[in-house]
């Protein structure tokens, strides 16, 4: 009896000791990425007058205090502002390493548009405020939270582990992604990325809905559409009016939609998503599965712009512009008509078809050069086994019956540019965002802190499973 009594007490300490090491160990890693996260949502990275190389600096810093060496840690890039970091968790070398990208810089917040100061960090009732919250300095500071914990406990992968943390994603000159990959693309050579700046982990009324993958995404392409003519006296009006026949043509893009068509990202997203729906929804996506599609549920199905934009590329207009003086006829008008093109697809087809939508030979087509890659493809990520298995066992892991869905995003992330390279790249936020408020770019942006802490934990977990050995 005294035998088992000290034995079921030695089990019982050792089970106590161990659950107080976890709560400790995850009470220091939530400090540190709490921490890195302060730290980066309070230095200002914007276009206007912020600095990615600061933040880049600060970061560096911080892995070489973590034991990273100095050769391993990198701030890099075209200028004094746009510096991004590259650092390498070295591994045995079994397999391709694999690259964690994700953007340093952030959108414009002006103080008096906000309820507090955007670029100091805030905790408050559940929330983390600040500008970057969301888009994306949680990623940043999950992404490096995770590159310290390993190297701290000594892990050792079977692949380099690479980070990069990069400039102009949302705008600038200097897109960090693109810059590395003309310049120097050693650096960043692996076999997939992951990106937590795309894809869709959906939170409903603190109900988590899905995890959304990335593995695809629409190209950005703005056109110019433009109606020049003499003008005139406005007293004297002819048949000829720039602004009216720029109408015209507007009017026949906005009754114009793309040819249906999916691809294997979006046929496989809904066939999951369609015993998610359920109902007269969900019956609509297995009906366009079918062969042929079933037109009628196509139609119900675009009245949607969130399926709409999966289903098709997509123009809208979306700035105006002409005249000169309220008493001149308009020498000139013209529409900025931005698109988002469907993988497999170029803007020179995209603009053969606004052309002849438009139908008038008065009305010119042009596409406006945008800073960065000029991409003129913008192919898929391959639904790799060795990824999507890992991400659905550790879904399984932390969040059970919650399910694991490929996605096409509407919007663009620097996985267009990396795609466009060459590389499989996958779109994994590993935060839940509320459906029904997501601040992302706007006013008091936020996330809720028990997703952040969530975060971290994923992917923690996420990338020790995709670096084990086998």
């Amino acid at each position: 009896m005294k035998f088992r009594t000290f034995f079921l007490l030695g089990m019982l300490a050792g089970s106590l000791i161990g659950t107080i090491t976890r709560a400790q160990s995850n009470d220091a890693t939530n400090k540190l990425a709490r921490d890195i996260y302060k730290q980066l949502i309070e230095i200002n990275t914007t276009d206007s007058a912020g600095s990615t190389t600061v933040a880049a600096e600060a970061m560096a810093q911080r892995l070489r205090d973590a034991g990273y060496p100095a050769s391993d840690v990198q701030v890099l890039g075209p200028n004094s502002r746009k510096g991004n970091l590259v650092a390498r968790l070295r591994g045995t070398g079994a397999r391709k390493p694999m690259l964690l990208i994700c953007h340093l810089d952030v959108v414009e917040a002006r103080r008096e548009d906000w309820s507090m100061d955007p670029f100091q960090f805030l905790e408050k009732d559940g929330y983390f405020y600040g500008r970057g919250s969301g888009d994306i300095k949680d990623g940043d500071a999950i992404l490096m939270t995770t590159m310290i914990r390993l190297k701290q406990e000594g892990f050792q992968p079977d692949r380099d582990i690479i980070l990069a943390l990069t400039a102009d994603e949302e705008g600038g000159q200097s897109n960090g992604v693109d810059w590395l990959i003309k310049n120097h693309r050693d650096l960043i050579d692996a076999a997939f990325i992951l990106n937590p700046d795309a894809g869709d982990f959906e939170l409903d009324k603190g109900k988590k809905l899905l995890v959304g993958i990335q593995a695809a995404e629409k190209l950005y392409q703005d056109f110019d559409v433009k109606v020049t003519n003499p003008g005139g006296h406005s007293s004297l009006p002819g048949k000829q009016n720039a602004i009216y026949q720029l109408a015209d043509a507007l009017t026949r893009l906005e009754h114009y939609q793309f040819p249906f068509e999916l691809s294997e990202v979006t046929r496989e997203y809904f066939r999951r998503e369609a015993d998610i729906v359920g109902g007269t929804t969900g019956a609509d996506m297995k009906a366009i599965l079918q062969t042929p599609p079933d037109q009628a549920a196509i139609a119900r199905l675009s009245e949607s712009p969130f399926y709409n934009a999966r289903m098709r590329s997509t123009c809208v207009a979306t700035r105006l512009e002409g005249g000169h003086a309220n008493n001149a006829l308009p020498g000139m008008a013209r529409a900025n008509i931005n698109c988002r093109i469907l993988p497999g697809h170029t803007p020179d087809a995209v603009q053969a078809a606004l052309e002849k939508v438009i139908a008038d030979p008065k009305v010119s087509v042009s596409q406006i050069a945008t800073p960065g890659s000029g991409l003129k493809s913008n192919p898929l990520s391959t639904l790799q086994p060795e990824v999507m298995q890992a991400v659905e066992k550790v879904v399984n892991e932390i969040w059970p019956g919650v399910p694991v869905v490929p996605v096409l995003d509407a919007g663009a992330s620097d996985g267009a540019i990396s795609r466009a390279a060459g590389y499989t790249t996958y779109g994994i936020p590993g935060v839940f965002m509320d459906v029904d408020d997501d601040r992302s770019h706007g006013r008091d942006e936020r996330i809720r802190v028990a997703s952040f802490y969530s975060g971290v934990d994923f992917y923690y977990r996420l990338i020790k499973t995709l670096s084990t050995p086998q």
